[in-house]
């Protein structure tokens, strides 16, 4: 399994970033996929879930924000933000749950892309 991430950087209040995760190494259709950040001295929380079926999840903080897409073809998952805020600072990781019933699983990691929201 490989999962590498990119787009991340350095976005003003108020901008757009989109994280781009290349997948590999599995069935990527078949799996819930998610991301995921994590700032220093803090537990790495759920951004964004996207099921198999494409029906998405959504932190409270980012919905209407952030929107998660996944395109099988191209065994690609990607998160749009938008409206970005200095909160939304943090390494993003994109993550390959489990299948079906088994979503809520952590199957594995990427090793993340840096998002910096300053003025």
């Amino acid at each position: 399994v490989r999962l590498l991430e990119s787009g991340g950087g350095l976005a003003q209040p108020g901008g757009s970033l989109r994280l781009s995760c290349a997948a590999s190494g599995f069935t990527f259709s078949a799996y819930c996929m998610g991301w995921f950040r994590q700032i220093p001295g803090k537990e790495r929380e759920m951004v964004a879930t996207i099921i198999a079926a494409g029906s998405t999840a959504y932190a409270d903080s980012v919905q209407g924000r952030f929107a998660i897409f996944r395109d099988d073809a191209e065994n690609t998952l990607s998160l749009q933000m938008n409206i970005l805020k200095a909160e939304d600072s943090a390494m993003y990781y994109c993550a390959l749950r489990g299948k079906g019933a088994k979503c809520h699983l952590l199957i594995e990691w990427g090793q993340g892309t840096q998002v910096t929201v300053s003025s």
